[in-house]
């Protein structure tokens, strides 16, 4: 692949998909809805061989310019608020349904759509049905896309144990919201390295991988984990699902909401992979286990 697009490229996972891909000399185009942000945030990481283009998902128009001329497409955008235009529906199923029509237009090789483990077009989750319907729009306008569906992601600046730490350091007890529920976290850089891995094997074309940690943990073992390295002891609360749903409604009104529906929704059921569909094994790449990462960016507190 000479050249390809990373709708998303500026976000927790496609920033580390643009580095991989650049130490390999591919030319990449990161196609993103706020150009200069990324634009300095990717220069600062020394990406000067990538360039960033105005793009949104939703825009027929600046999906064509973006793709114009590139070999491969990857869709990593995700939204977990809805927030005015900026819907689940909209991003998920008719702006990845965009991406994979206009990717055909153009005449591009390879499609690779990021999801997740867990999409079901039939779930009563908004968020849930929208990963499930996606896929199928993408697999309709592109035949021989493959799909990527990754559990919870955890690295440097996540979503999940950034989050946790910042909670314990704020809160003298910490709100567990299924903490029975079952994750397979999975590093980010490992995803990053499979995508890259799929681009450059056409015998990854129209398959669907699930991307998942090598160990299944508790929400409850996780928060005990991070706890743990940071020295920290908290008195653990059951939150219920209802309960947990009204504060993330009222969450989603700060400019960066520690809790979203959406995110409420995934704790609901397990997150893990179903083992009928291929995975990192068939890559050939060991993914790291969440001890081997975590200690790395979340230590002591003094």
């Amino acid at each position: 692949m000479a050249t390809v697009v990373v709708f998303g490229g500026g976000g927790f996972l496609g920033r580390r998909l643009v580095d991989r891909l650049s130490a390999e000399s591919v030319t990449v185009r990161v196609a993103v809805r706020h150009p200069e942000p990324a634009r300095i945030a990717l220069r600062s990481l020394g990406f000067d061989r990538v360039t960033v283009v105005y793009a949104d998902v939703r825009d027929q128009g600046s999906v064509a310019a973006a793709i114009a001329g590139a070999d491969a497409v990857v869709d990593a955008v995700s939204a977990y608020v809805e927030k005015g235009g900026v819907t689940f529906e909209a991003v998920h199923v008719r702006g990845a349904e965009n991406v994979a029509r206009e990717a055909v237009a153009a005449g591009v090789a390879r499609f690779v759509l990021v999801s997740g483990i867990g999409a079901d077009r039939y779930s009563s989750s908004p968020y849930i049905r929208s990963r499930g319907r996606g896929e199928v729009m993408v697999q309709q306008a592109f035949p021989s896309a493959t799909i990527v569906r990754p559990g919870a992601m955890f690295g440097p600046g996540d979503a999940l144990f950034a989050t946790l730490a910042e909670l314990a350091r704020l809160l003298p007890v910490l709100p567990l919201i299924g903490g029975g529920t079952r994750l397979q976290p999975v590093f980010v850089e490992d995803v990053a390295e499979a995508i890259a891995s799929i681009l450059a094997d056409p015998g990854t074309v129209g398959q669907t991988y699930e991307l998942a940690g090598p160990r299944v943990y508790t929400l409850r073992e996780l928060v005990n984990m991070t706890l743990q390295l940071m020295g920290k002891r908290r008195l653990l609360v059951a939150v219920p699902f209802a309960v947990a749903e009204i504060q993330a409604r009222l969450f989603e009104f700060l400019p960066n909401p520690p809790l979203t529906t959406g995110q409420v929704d995934l704790l609901k059921v397990d997150n893990v992979a179903s083992k009928t569909l291929p995975g990192f094994q068939d890559l050939k790449i060991r993914p790291k286990t969440v001890e081997e990462v975590l200690p790395t960016y979340i230590g002591p507190v003094h």
